[in-house]
């Protein structure tokens, strides 16, 4: 029966209508998303792979979207004086802004719903390796089972309050440097987890078909899943590792020479 459920949660998300600004799934988590939801056990609820954002508005971006305006918003890094000077012109129509404007970078954000608690807690550790560590799990009273992908590399500046600029030009040539070194990084973790998630999920199947015989005897379902646990964790471990032993191999060639 509860096979039976999150099956018809997993329909009913999949097919209802994207009522995101953007409307679409962002290019840059295309692949992570159709991944997770070919999993029967998994399916994505809502995603973003990351923005800066100019938005003008008296209340919390993040709680109340429809009464905030945005100025500006990319899922890219800026490039150079061209969208520096559209950062300018938008700073010129604050002037006419009652509310307190913000330059804000917001990390990626995925959230994925699981049939089990244990699946669960499969991607948490997946997202906690690959950099994401305010990642959590939350149990709705209907018997949902979300996890929150997330990390805490954020940027929020307020730039003008009441119609009045706050900050220099210089100091928005600045914060656009910092915002692009955020996502640079924050695309590199969407990589680090996508890796680590296949390695993750990909034996799942053949987990799948053994669960039956698992039941019956608990020893063997101990050792498999802690052999799934540091199969993920060694996956991280090796990807973070990639260009130290990268630079290893160079000075052992240098040394021979």
């Amino acid at each position: 029966m509860a096979g039976d459920t999150f099956e018809l949660w997993k329909n009913q998300c999949l097919s209802k209508c994207d009522f995101s600004k953007k409307g679409s799934v962002d290019d840059d988590i295309c692949h992570i998303v159709s991944f997770i939801n070919s999993h029967d056990r998994y399916f994505t609820t809502s995603s973003c792979s990351g923005r800066i954002i100019l938005f003008d508005g008296a209340c919390d971006c993040q709680v109340q979207k429809r009464n905030c305006s945005w100025l500006f918003v990319t899922h890219q890094k800026c490039q150079s004086e061209d969208v520096f000077c559209v950062f300018l012109k938008q700073l010129t129509s604050l002037e006419k802004s009652v509310g307190d404007a913000t330059l804000k970078f917001e990390p990626f954000v995925l959230h994925v719903q699981c049939k089990k608690l244990e699946d669960a807690q499969l991607l948490h550790t997946v997202a906690v390796n690959s950099g994401f560590r305010n990642s959590g799990i939350t149990v709705g009273k209907k018997g949902k089972i979300i996890i929150a992908v997330r990390s805490t590399h954020c940027l929020e500046v307020p730039v003008s309050h009441r119609g009045t600029v706050l900050i220099t030009d210089q100091y928005l040539d600045f914060l656009v440097g910092v915002s692009n070194q955020k996502m640079e990084e924050n695309h590199k973790r969407i990589e680090r987890f996508y890796e680590c998630l296949k390695t993750a999920l990909q034996p799942q199947e053949q987990n799948c078909i053994l669960k039956e015989a698992a039941d019956k005897k608990p020893i063997y379902r101990r050792r498999r899943r802690r052999t799934q646990d540091d199969s993920v964790t060694d996956c991280c471990q090796s990807v973070n590792d990639h260009n130290e032993n990268s630079e290893e191999e160079t000075v052992c060639d240098l040394l021979f020479l």
